[in-house]
C-alpha cells in the first residue's frame, strides 16, 4: 500500500483589508506559504501587493466592485493538503450562519470554513458539523474595529494547528 505524501503549509490570513495594507502584514506573513483573503479586498492593488508577498487566494466582498469581482469570485472551495476550505466573506459564524455558507458548508463539507465581514476576531470549533471556523477580524483601518488583526496557521495534512493571531491596537495614524 502506497502513501501519497502531502507537505506542511504556513497560511497568513485577513480580511478586510478596505484599500489599505498594514504595514505588520509582509512581517507577519514572511514565513507563509500563501496568503488567504477573506473579502473586503478594498483596491487591486492591496491584491498585487498580497500577490507580490506569496501566492494569494481571495473571494470578493460586499465592498468589492468591478475588477475586483472579476479576479475574485464570492466562494471559494478547495483543498489545501487534506484539508477541506471553505471561505466567503459573509458567512456568519457557528450557530449564526449567513443561509449562503450554512448551504455550502452542508454541500462541500469543509473542516476549515473562515469568512470576514464582521471585523470581529473569532475562532471557534463547530460540533454540529465538524469544523473550525476562523474570522481574522480586520487588517484594515475602515471601521469600528479597536485592533488590527490577522492568523497565521499551518495546515498538516487534515490537521489545522499553530494558529498564531497578530493583535495590535488600531493605530488611527498608520497609513
Amino acid at each position: 500500500m502506497s502513501v501519497t505524501p502531502f507537505s506542511v503549509k504556513k497560511i497568513g490570513l485577513l480580511s478586510d483589508t478596505h484599500g489599505f495594507l498594514h504595514p505588520a502584514v509582509s512581517d507577519f506573513f514572511k514565513d507563509c506559504d500563501e496568503i488567504w483573503h477573506a473579502g473586503d479586498i478594498g483596491t487591486l492593488e492591496v491584491a498585487r501587493q498580497l500577490s507580490d508577498m506569496k501566492p494569494l487566494r481571495a473571494v470578493h466582498g460586499n465592498i468589492d466592485g468591478g475588477q475586483l469581482r472579476i479576479q475574485f469570485r464570492e466562494a471559494e472551495q478547495f483543498l489545501c493538503e487534506q484539508a477541506r476550505v471553505l471561505i466567503l466573506h459573509i458567512g456568519g459564524y457557528p450557530g449564526k450562519y449567513s443561509p449562503k455558507a450554512l448551504k455550502l458548508i452542508r454541500e462541500f463539507q469543509p473542516s476549515l470554513f473562515i469568512s470576514g465581514h464582521s471585523h470581529i476576531l473569532k475562532v471557534m470549533y463547530d460540533e454540529k458539523h465538524n469544523l473550525l471556523h476562523i474570522n481574522p477580524g480586520a487588517a484594515g483601518k475602515s471601521g469600528l474595529h479597536q485592533s488590527t488583526t490577522m492568523v497565521r496557521f499551518i495546515i498538516d495534512g487534515e490537521r489545522i494547528r499553530d494558529l498564531e493571531v497578530y493583535d495590535q491596537p488600531r493605530s488611527r495614524s498608520v497609513g
